[in-house]
């Protein structure tokens, strides 16, 4: 039996990871989803002082007071940079990482970093149109690869605003993403995330192995059995 700890990414929260995590429970395997502050069940908590730390921190504490250790960590999308966050902090819990889809920020950068100007300006005017600057609506399901009609109408009647500052704010980690421990990097191949494009290049930068799944972004929704032989494998 292994342990897993599903971490979801911009505009999702722990709910996006039930058929996964219910495959995985099925086959004896320990599985949490916590949710980040800001974000699905916890939408209310969303205020200006929600910031990339307030994500690697949710993350650090649901591992301290769950009390899990030899975890397999997994981070889809905006997750990354959690997984990154702890990874430096809580080593010791964990026995490898696997960036899903993911973003892959250093050090000192935030987020917006790595995205062209003209994208951080739209995302920003976006955001101030939508919520005075606070949060960013969700986009289509579509933008994540999900052409399935119900599957569609399910994410977006459950996704929900995300927090502008956590696009904005910088990552406090000293060294590399993963900190030295076991990681991998999943690519979703049908279709291609356009915008994590710098990420995957990052990831084969540091060495990390690359498995693909014929899926597209948002796999967890769209081939969780499939995602959950990848992850039991790891």
């Amino acid at each position: 039996m292994k342990t897993f700890v599903l971490l979801h990414g911009a505009w999702h929260g722990g709910w996006c990871w039930a058929r996964t995590a219910d495959v995985l429970r099925a086959r004896g395997h320990r599985v949490t989803t916590p949710t980040q502050t800001g974000l699905g069940e916890r939408r209310h908590l969303l205020t200006e002082a929600v910031t990339l730390t307030t994500f690697g921190e949710d993350l650090r504490l649901h591992l301290d007071y769950e009390d899990l250790r030899d975890v397999v960590l997994v981070g889809h999308s905006f997750a990354g940079s959690a997984l990154s966050y702890v990874a430096e902090r809580s080593a010791a819990r964990i026995a490898r990482l696997v960036y899903l889809d993911a973003t892959l920020v250093f050090g000192g950068e935030a987020p917006f970093d790595s995205n062209p100007p003209d994208v951080v300006a739209l995302r920003r005017q976006m955001a101030k149109d939508f919520s005075g600057g606070l949060s960013l609506p969700p986009p289509p399901a579509a933008a994540f690869g999900v052409a399935d009609a119900a599957d569609a109408a399910w994410l977006e009647r459950m996704m929900t605003p995300h927090p502008l500052r956590t696009f904005e704010t910088r990552l406090e980690i000293s060294g590399p993403p993963g900190a030295g421990l076991p990681a991998r990097y999943i690519v979703c191949r049908e279709p291609v995330y356009g915008p994590l494009s710098t990420a995957r290049e990052r990831a084969r930068a540091l060495g990390w192995p690359m498995p693909e799944i014929a899926t597209g972004h948002d796999a967890m929704v769209t081939a969780p059995a499939a995602l959950a032989d990848m992850l039991e494998a790891e």
